[in-house]
């Protein structure tokens, strides 16, 4: 991984870099105006206008309120009361709309049963051939994140939920067995997080990790999609086993989703939005240096 990649991802949760580069004269315009490439909106109206935009063009979406590490309970009752508002914002049906949903910002980190709960509430408020998508954390938090997954899972919503798997994860075979076994749906991604052990070098080998696990969520006729901007492997995955659905972050390479439509791979993208943005852009600024 390049340092001024690894620089990025440390400042993109640096709360005292935040304030001070937005504390500057203009310093918040300005990020915003190179974050807005990414970000649906700071609101959930601007959010839904951006989704249905896409949603116009024949392309499916994942709508999510930024935020992630809350360790208050109560704050995350209000977010979970967020998410459901939102889920009665949603277009209604046959619109291709799902939501996602980080875990640490439903509080995982201190209460794993209340996030759970809340999880499993947003799940059963979506109509059926919904689903609220949990995203990918660093891998100290995947155990908890994994077990509230599966735990509403058996709570017989395995149909309105799902689950991400990192390739770079060492781990990740075997979490990707468990969550095909619970039915649940599957997103398959490279891996963002920097992680000091238990993960593939980033390059080549995380590559054949992301390869083999597509074959093996196949080979398990699980319910799965590939979140890459990463042309060859997309293309590896989609000559070998066919038009695997395809998910990508909102302003990135915008170009290849009307193409991946018109050869009838579905399409979802990531549309976030609220006011914790200045961290998820330098994360996507981080993304974009490669290896």
């Amino acid at each position: 991984m390049r340092a001024d990649r690894a620089v990025l991802f440390r400042a993109a949760t640096n709360e005292r870099l935040e304030r001070a580069v937005r504390a500057l004269p203009g310093g918040d315009a300005l990020a915003w105006r190179a974050a807005s490439r990414y970000v649906a909106g700071r609101s959930r109206s601007e959010a839904l206008q951006v989704a249905a935009d896409l949603i116009g063009r024949g392309l499916g979406v994942s709508v999510d309120l930024f935020g992630e590490q809350v360790c208050d309970s109560s704050k995350a009752v209000l977010i979970a009361e967020e998410y459901l508002a939102l889920a009665e914002a949603l277009p209604a049906p046959p619109a291709d709309v799902w939501l996602s949903i980080d875990l640490s910002h439903l509080a995982v980190d201190v209460d794993p049963a209340g996030t759970t709960r809340l999880l499993g509430d947003v799940a059963a408020a979506l109509p059926e051939g919904r689903r609220v998508q949990v995203g990918a954390e660093d891998a100290a938090r995947t155990d908890a994140v994994l077990g509230c997954v599966l735990e509403v899972a058996r709570r017989g919503l395995a149909e309105r939920i799902g689950a991400t798997i990192q390739a770079n994860l060492l781990r990740s075979a075997d979490d990707a067995d468990a969550l095909a076994d619970a039915g649940v749906h599957i997103r398959l991604v490279k891996g963002a997080y920097i992680e000091r052990v238990g993960t593939h070098p980033y390059g080549e080998e995380t590559d054949i990790a992301f390869l083999q696990l597509a074959h093996q969520l196949a080979a398990a006729g699980a319910t799965w999609s590939m979140a890459t901007h990463d042309g060859r492997l997309r293309e590896a995955v989609q000559l070998a086993l066919g038009p695997v659905p395809v998910e990508q972050l909102l302003g990135v390479r915008p170009e290849l989703l009307d193409q991946l439509r018109r050869r009838a791979i579905p399409t979802r993208v990531y549309v976030p939005y609220g006011p914790d943005w200045f961290r998820y852009w330098l994360r996507r600024l981080a993304e974009s240096r490669g290896a």
